[in-house]
């Protein structure tokens, strides 16, 4: 056989190839716009060179403490400059960050501190409490350091050998730190809820948070003058990568301790915010802020929602107070979003609720994901593309994670025909949109049909009366299930059961239409999902 001509010594040299890691991004915007500013939090101002400066201080500190390669270093805190440093400093010496979820309870986060082997834990003041009680389960022993944020005026006992700024004070702002031998080297640990069982660590890799990393910034239309509100938890799939993101093009970080409707309007309008994101319940405390809280914006806000499909009703409404609401979908196991509603030009001159119903679709793969499909689990074949039959939504690419830490089992099934399974449930248009109709476990089967919780959800959302909604299924001794709605109405509201019924039945096939409607607050995790485990308990108990 011939050998290939285009096939030389010189492939794989240093000087033509070189790992690909979200760490290149940071040592150029320091080196390139020193003096623009990288952190805005509370008082406290960081330029690039100084930020760069700070992580490597720190991951020399932890490097002279014995961490290196493989090492683990959890941290559990909210979205303050220290959890950016350490998203650099952790990376640098080739060890793997682990953030972990603050409404998590000792037992689960303890859990974790043994399954990822945890060599060294920071945790914020504020969370001293479930620091120490997480210790008390954990096996391992990790050296602990505290973080004093001078935004947090609470209480909080030091449980650590040292206090942050004290342990980067011991490290090398000159500190000689590299990029990883391979880019599948992993770069982070991220938990997934554990709502079944124990939690799965899902393990992202240098070139996956490098890739995500530029196609936010493309997806977003990001440039040098963008400024970022940290709404989504940074212990959220790192963040969405948007820790790393703002690397890329020099952008500022504005840190938000406390992530509540004054504060995001008050951050907007001091330091000119142009990018968000978070779940549909930030979404809904911008759309019920009061009149005291809200300010006017300055300039477009362009806001990526994701956690949950945001209802068509919601998005309509956000943008009515000058947001520009961008779309986005993924999961943990795909460094957050994957995939966008990319937007066409004609879509504009759409009347405004149908606008919104064509943003409320997912949409398409990013630029960095190689493909997203939507498939028959057991047969691997592709539904027809004509909005209606039902698949199982995949993605194949390298924005789709390393595997589950210690579970070759579960990361062999996910990946199984060779494309990761998802787990929602969506339909692709003509057009190659496609749209989740829910997830699996929460599909409805009433009297044989199938019914879509989501689109249950959306008709319920615009009703005036409503803030947030939810739908699960209700064991029906006739019908098998039935839908069952949970409501939290606006202050004031007076909506009733009757009424809401049938506002569904006006708007929706009859059997469609829930049979039951229970009002109060929905429980959510920490990344505002509304958890519909505990609603399906609730709905079986009533």
């Amino acid at each position: 056989m011939t050998a290939n001509p285009y096939e030389t010594d010189l492939d794989k040299n240093p000087a033509n190839h070189q790992p690909l890691s979200p760490l290149s991004f940071l040592k150029r915007s320091a080196e390139v716009y020193p003096e623009k500013l990288a952190v805005v939090h509370g008082s406290i101002r960081t330029n690039y060179a100084e930020f760069y400066a700070r992580c490597r201080k720190l991951a020399s500190a932890l490097s002279e403490r014995g961490i290196g390669l493989g090492d683990t270093v959890s941290v559990i805190a909210p979205n303050i400059p220290a959890m950016l440093e350490l998203h650099y400093a952790v990376p640098m010496i080739g060890a793997v960050l682990n953030t972990m979820n603050t409404r998590l309870d000792g037992a689960i986060i303890g859990f974790m501190l043994d399954h990822g082997e945890a060599k060294a834990l920071f945790v914020d003041r504020e969370f001293s409490a479930l620091g120490k009680e997480a210790l008390r389960h954990a096996k391992v022993t990790p050296f602990v350091i505290d973080i004093d944020d001078p935004e947090y005026d609470g209480q909080g006992d030091r449980i650590g050998e040292a206090e942050y700024e004290e342990f980067l004070a011991k490290g090398d702002a000159h500190f000689d730190w590299q990029l990883p031998a391979d880019e599948w080297q992993a770069i982070s640990l991220n938990y997934t809820s554990g709502t079944t069982g124990n939690p799965k660590g899902v393990v992202f890799h240098h070139r996956g948070a490098y890739l995500l990393a530029m196609g936010n910034i493309v997806t977003a239309g990001m440039t040098d003058k963008s400024v970022y509100l940290w709404t989504v938890p940074m212990f959220h799939c790192n963040g969405w990568c948007f820790t790393w993101s703002m690397s890329v093009i020099a952008g500022t970080h504005v840190c938000l301790r406390r992530v509540t409707a004054a504060n995001i309007f008050s951050a907007i309008a001091e330091h000119g915010v142009t990018h968000m994101a978070g779940a549909p319940t930030v979404m809904g405390f911008l759309i019920n802020a009061t009149a005291e809280e809200k300010k006017p914006l300055p300039n477009i806000v362009h806001y990526f929602a994701a956690a949950a499909p945001p209802p068509a009703a919601t998005i309509r409404k956000l943008e009515a107070e000058g947001f520009n609401v961008i779309h986005v979908y993924g999961l943990t196991e795909t460094y957050g979003p994957a995939v966008v509603n990319a937007w066409h030009d004609e879509w504009d001159a759409l009347e405004l609720d149908a606008r919104a119903q064509v943003k409320a679709r997912q949409g398409v793969n990013y630029a960095v994901l190689e493909g997203i499909s939507v498939r028959d689990p057991e047969t691997m074949e592709e539904v027809p593309r004509d909005g209606e039959t039902m698949g199982e939504v995949m993605f194949r690419g390298n924005v789709v994670m390393k595997g589950y830490l210690k579970n070759p089992k579960a990361s062999a099934e996910c990946f199984e025909g060779g494309w990761f399974h998802s787990g929602d449930l969506g339909v692709w248009h003509p057009d190659n949109y496609i749209q989740l109709k829910d997830r699996s476990k929460d599909i409805i089967i009433s009297g044989g049909e199938n019914i879509s919780s989501l689109e249950v959800e959306d008709v319920l959302y615009k009703h005036p009366d409503i803030i947030e909604a939810a739908v699960v299924a209700r064991p029906d001794e006739k019908w098998g299930e039935t839908p069952c709605a949970f409501v939290t109405l606006k202050k004031g509201a007076k909506a009733t059961e009757a009424e809401l019924i049938a506002f569904c039945r006006e708007n929706m096939a009859h059997y469609k239409a829930p049979k039951t409607v229970v009002f109060g607050e929905l429980p959510k995790t920490s990344t505002g999902k509304i958890q519909k485990f505990v609603l399906r308990d609730q709905a079986k108990a009533l």
